[in-house]
């Protein structure tokens, strides 16, 4: 999908796919993860997402990555968080209170970028991409994130012939065959969540199902 695709849905406010509130299996499971207190946790394409100021919100430092600088202002200016700007190689590293995005293509991201990471939150990123796209989304995540920073990774299923995404369907086994060669995948829950998503079923969803997983190093 081209870029000119996300600017256009959040200069219009097209933006169906922001939840607006905290991801509830987030909330359920995240300590799951078992991260020490002020680790660094990555949210990739990240939008304006509650539920990183949540994650702030306990303790954790959070470094986003998103193509949309209105996602990204707006974030800081609907949670009344200060925020500067700097330009840092091909982003536009934008931060404040504990929150750092970084504005620009995530394809561009490198390890250094991610150094300090310890925990990775996926909950619109992997769901945001067609199968073409994944597929080499997760090879650049897998590349850059350190080996033994967790992850928690939540997707959506439904009858695809019902509708086109974003967001698209992912199945547990197209994340297993995705990050399981790489990655011990641990399905944490499973929730059929279409009375939820109103927008969704005026699309033409019958159902929806939400899986949360987690992902991480086979030795964690």
């Amino acid at each position: 999908m081209e870029h000119e695709f996300w600017h256009q849905r959040w200069e219009t406010n097209a933006i169906s796919f922001h939840e607006g509130r905290v991801n509830a299996a987030l909330e359920r499971q995240f300590e799951r993860l078992a991260l020490a207190p002020g680790t660094t946790i990555f949210v990739p394409l990240c939008g304006k997402a509650v539920d990183m100021r949540w994650l702030r919100d306990r303790g954790h430092t959070v470094l986003g990555v998103e193509l949309s600088r209105v996602a990204v202002r707006d974030f800081f200016n609907e949670n009344a968080m200060t925020y500067y700007e700097e330009e840092v190689g091909p982003f536009v590293r934008v931060s404040g209170d504990g929150v750092a995005l970084l504005c620009g293509d995530f394809f561009e991201l490198t390890r250094d970028h991610l150094a300090d990471v310890g925990a990775v939150y996926d909950r619109a990123s992997l769901v945001a991409l067609p199968a073409n796209m994944r597929r080499r989304y997760v090879a650049h995540l897998l590349s850059i994130v350190p080996r033994a920073a967790p992850m928690f990774t939540v997707t959506f299923e439904y009858r695809e012939h019902e509708m086109d995404g974003p967001p698209f369907s992912v199945s547990e086994s197209e994340v297993r065959a995705r990050f399981g060669s790489e990655r011990h995948i641990e399905l944490l829950e499973s929730r059929e969540i279409i009375d939820e998503a109103p927008g969704l079923r005026e699309r033409g969803l019958s159902e929806l199902h939400e899986h949360a997983f987690l992902v991480a190093s086979w030795d964690r």
